[in-house]
This record gives C-alpha cells, structure tokens and sequence, in this order.
C-alpha cells in the first residue's frame, strides 16, 4: 500500500508540473493571423494584398514562443540571435541647448525594388541606440533590401559618449530626432524618409510627426511597435502586478537609475542643476523602485514640468496622432507583458476614425520579441523585422505607382 501511495503523490506532483509548464508557456494557445483593423480602401486593400505577413498565420516557436513573458525576456537579455554587425557612421548634432545628440547612418546594401532612395528614420526603445541587437538585425535586413537607415542614439544612453549639457533623454522629447531627420533631409535632398519607432521611440516619432505638419514632408509612411500611446494612462497599469507589470516596471527603473547616476557629474553638477536637484532629491533617485517615481523626481524637470501630469499628457503621442496623415501602422502584440489591454484601444479607436491607419495585433510577441522558429531554437529574424520591410516596400509601391495601383484595386472590387 506504501508503494501505492507514492506512486499516486509521484503521478499527482506530475500533472501539477505538466499544468503550471502548460499554464506558464501558454502551450494551448492557438495560433492566428494577426487581427487587423483598418478602414477599407484602396490604399488598405493594397496594403493588405502585397503583405501576406499580415494574412499569414503567425508561428512563433513550439515550446515557449506563445508566452509573452519569455519573448520579452528573450529580447531584453539576448536581443536576438546571430546578430549581424553592420557598419554605419556616427554623426554628431550639437543642439540648441548645448547637447550633443549622435546618430549612426547605415548605407543600402542594395537598389531598393523601386529604384528610388528610400532613407528609414529609426528611432529605438527605452534607453537603447544602434548598437543594441535587435536594432543591428533590423537595420541589417532594410540594408539587404535597400534602405539607407538612420538609427538615432538615446541621448544618455550610449555609455562611451558624454553628455555636454544638463539634459538626457525623456518619453516624449523630440528634438533629437527631428534634429536627425531635418540633416537626412539637408543632405539627401531627393531622399524619401519611412519612419519607424519602436517601443518609447513609437511614442517619439508619432508625436515628432503629428507636432507639426512641416514634419511629414517627404515622409512615405510610419511604423511604431508596441507603444503604449499615453504615459499617463498606462502609469496606473504599470503600479499593477497582473502580468508582472510592477517587476518589469522595477527592472526598468533599475536601468534608468544606473543611466542618470553614470551622467550625474555632467546632470547635476552646474548652479542651476544643483537648486533643481537637491541632495534629497538625488536621495530620493536612489531609492526609487518605479519608473514613475524617477520621472517625477528627475526626468519631468529636465524640461521644466511642474507636476508628473502635466508631463506625462505633454509628452504622450496619444493627442497628436489624429494630426498624422501619412500611412501609420500601429503594431501590438495582444500578450505584450508591457502594455495593457486596455492601452489598445487608443490605436483601435484611431483606426475607426482614420483611413490612413492600420492596426495590426498579433496574439503572440511579447514587447519586442516575435521571435520565429520550429521548436526550441528561434530564427535570426523575427516576424517584426520582416513586417516592417514588407510594408515599407508595399507603401513604397504605392506611391510610386499610385494612380495603376489605385485603378487596379477599383476594378478588382468592382468585380467583387
């Protein structure tokens, strides 16, 4: 009898390991096409044609591609896999301010299929810049498809360039890319720009375009994946613990603090710094665990904001985007660990109203994951950075072709 029961405890603590590896890896979660919203018209209709990306069944790899917590892990610690090294060269801005922004520029590879000079603007995540590895993956395969890329460097974040004014980079702060921008324009005068942001960088580049309408001359298009649109909605979401969103929101802070105390010298060591930030204010940076704690002791005061509010709703892309008129895909993963669901419904509520917008959601991904592969091992490039140039390419048709493009999809949906 002894035997017996151990046997059944051996058979019980099985299944209860086989349910929480199911549960946690998500195993029983079908696998879709992205879901789509977007208005119908040529242009969509056009779109939706010539990406089969956006038809096509995402397949993210077997055993832990469907849990969104380990696609996020996956990029934040290994970025991606045989990561390519392409060569750029840095460029340096002196701004307004005395700050020195730095971009790397990155020539095709390749003629582009059109056979025009098509320069992608590429604005990265939080704290990240062209040397991070999903950055070199992507800028690599535009390369390949010829695409000059432009990869802008978070000011503050590359840790071999000095800060040279009491500033670094914030949520929403635009002078930077428009400053890269507005030298691609100066020096490729027949150049046509894609711009693209990913994660913090979405928000960036929506916001830098819908500022002003000056700045989507010359623009094709713009693609942001997994914003979350407005930091004052999503401050709340983050203090939650549903999908772990407070750790990841720690690990975040964690990060930036090491970023502001390694520039403290050149943030906090002038007259005027030092009356903004007190020595209880630096107390303060060192034991903040949020990310909202350090905007509202350090980041919002950069820019001179008197309350986290009033930054947050001043640097959120979320009430400039109805003044993008270009093609705008907003791409986010349904299991991104980082942005709430509820989040989603700014880009889908954008989409109803505007016939320039796509919304593209696939069900797996994490935050800046979508890591493709068979079973265990994942591709080298990942569903994202496939999506991007196909649409890119597709848009890039478009305009060049717009009137025949324009036509063929009437008669086709005559025909229907």
């Amino acid at each position: 009898m002894p035997a017996v029961f151990d046997g059944m405890k051996l058979a019980a603590v099985v299944a209860a390991a086989l349910y929480v590896i199911v549960r946690c890896l998500n195993l029983k979660s079908p696998t879709a096409s992205p879901d789509l919203i977007y208005q119908d018209n040529p242009l969509t209709r056009f779109l939706v044609k010539s990406c089969p990306l956006l038809t096509k069944e995402y397949i993210p790899p077997l055993i832990w591609g469907k849990s969104g917590h380990i696609q996020t892990a996956l990029y934040g610690k290994m970025g991606r896999v045989s990561s390519p090294n392409p060569y750029g060269l840095r460029k340096y801005l002196t701004m307004p301010d005395g700050a020195t922004a730095t971009f790397d520029l990155f020539e095709p590879l390749a003629e582009h299929c059109t056979g025009d000079s098509i320069t992608m603007v590429i604005c990265p995540g939080i704290a990240n810049h062209s040397e991070k590895q999903y950055i070199r993956t992507f800028v690599d395969h535009a390369q390949k498809n010829g695409y000059r890329c432009a990869v802008l460097n978070h000011l503050g974040a590359l840790p071999n360039i000095e800060l040279t004014s009491p500033r670094m980079f914030t949520y929403g702060c635009t002078w930077e890319f428009g400053g890269m921008v507005n030298y691609i324009k100066k020096t490729y005068p027949q150049t046509r720009l894609i711009v693209v942001g990913f994660s913090l960088g979405g928000n960036i580049v929506c916001k830098f375009l819908g500022e002003a309408v000056v700045n989507q001359e010359r623009v094709l298009c713009c693609a942001s994946v997994c914003q979350g649109y407005s930091a004052s909605r999503a401050q709340e979401t983050f203090l939650q613990w549903d999908q772990c969103r407070r750790f990841y929101n720690f690990l975040m802070a964690d990060n930036m603090k090491k970023i502001i105390l390694s520039h403290r010298h050149a943030l906090f060591g002038d007259a005027r710094m030092n009356r903004i930030f007190e020595d209880s204010v630096i107390s303060r940076l060192y034991t903040a665990t949020s990310l909202m704690q350090i905007d509202d002791t350090i980041m919002r005061k950069f820019h001179g904001y008197e309350t986290l509010k009033e930054y947050y709703e001043a640097e959120s892309c979320v009430r400039y985007l109805q003044n993008i008129h270009v093609p705008l895909m907003l791409v986010n993963a349904v299991d991104d660990p980082l942005v709430h669901d509820s989040l989603l419904s700014i880009p889908k509520t954008l989409a109803a109203k505007n016939e320039n917008v796509m919304v593209v959601l696939p069900l797996h991904g994490g935050h800046l994951g979508f890591f493709e592969g068979a079973v265990l091992f994942p591709e080298p490039l990942t569903w994202m950075d496939k999506l991007l140039v196909q649409y890119s390419n597709a848009i890039c048709h478009w305009e060049k072709n717009k009137p025949h493009c324009s036509d063929a999809e009437s008669v086709e949906s005559d025909q229907k």
